[in-house]
């Protein structure tokens, strides 16, 4: 890619040339979703070898992804995230998020989305998807911990704007956080008799989610997205409000093999969802469903 001089000082130029084109972009969103192998990486985006094999090495080359040697005969690799290319993820995440707003959407702001739209299509197409191995976010109460609860027969993991936050008017979908967390608290007893896992996740920070966890008593895990794996990984809907992107409210139902059994999106009566997310957790750990 030829650059004007000017370019040379400018961040936005010098990002477009590792970007390069729509298929590094591609590559950089499969991988996050845990597709690390080139077999996987070229069914899914349907690149042909030798055009992948160019953009695996420029992506490589540039410090986004490394190499890392899985099978020695034939010699097979995985392309994995480095530092700078985990700092790309919430630039994919707000090129997701234009995409939404305005190609996909008529350009309105709105933290709940519509049922014959391209993010309620994409949030119901992951039952059935197996969320990637290894995936784990910050706890409100330090350390971190797996997005998937390994030691239950089911976790109910559910994603929100977040908590404290004052909108500056009024946002479709963007209220009652408190009152779902409220909701989750009183039913956790149940979900413990049944060996189910409760996970609430914003883009909010551990210590703001700790503040809010303390004040109404949470009793299951708050994990941090804030740099953007997750959304990333599940290609999550977001929205930008309050001064920063945040999660549209969802809940997925995911079973202790990591695939994800059922998608409730979007929640408009948030206590109908969280007795309908108990039944169902239910029934997956029984063997129901």
């Amino acid at each position: 890619m030829r650059m004007h001089n000017a370019d040379e000082t400018c961040g936005i130029a010098q990002a477009a040339v590792v970007l390069g084109d729509w298929w590094n972009v591609l590559v950089l969103r499969e991988v996050a979703r845990g597709q690390v192998r080139f077999d996987a990486l070229a069914a899914e985006i349907g690149l042909s070898r030798k055009v992948l094999t160019e953009r695996l090495g420029g992506l490589v080359a540039h410090g986004v992804l490394r190499r890392s040697l899985y099978q020695r005969r034939p010699t097979r690799y995985e392309y994995l995230l480095t530092d700078a290319g985990l700092a790309l993820l919430p630039v994919l995440v707000a090129m997701q998020d234009w995409g939404d707003r305005w190609v996909l959407g008529d350009g309105s702001l709105t933290a709940t989305a519509a049922q014959d739209g391209a993010e309620h299509a994409r949030v119901h197409a992951l039952a059935g998807a197996r969320l990637p191995g290894g995936l784990e976010l910050p706890g409100a109460r330090g350390g971190v911990l797996p997005v998937v609860a390994p030691d239950a027969a089911a976790t109910v993991l559910f994603t929100y704007p977040g908590t404290g936050v004052a909108w500056d008017e009024p946002l479709p979908g963007a209220a009652g956080c408190t009152l779902e967390h409220r909701l989750f608290r009183d039913a956790w007893p149940d979900f413990r008799r049944a060996n189910l896992e409760i996970r609430g996740v914003s883009t909010q920070l551990p210590h703001e989610q700790a503040e809010f966890a303390d004040a109404e008593q949470v009793p299951y895990p708050l994990l941090s997205d804030a740099r953007h794996r997750l959304a990333a990984a599940l290609r999550l809907p977001t929205f930008r409000g309050a001064g920063r992107l945040r999660h549209k409210r969802l809940i997925l139902v995911v079973d202790a093999d990591r695939t994800v059994r059922h998608a409730l999106f979007p929640v408009d009566d948030i206590a109908h969802a969280v007795d309908r997310s108990l039944r169902l957790a239910a029934d997956c750990a029984s063997g129901r469903a």
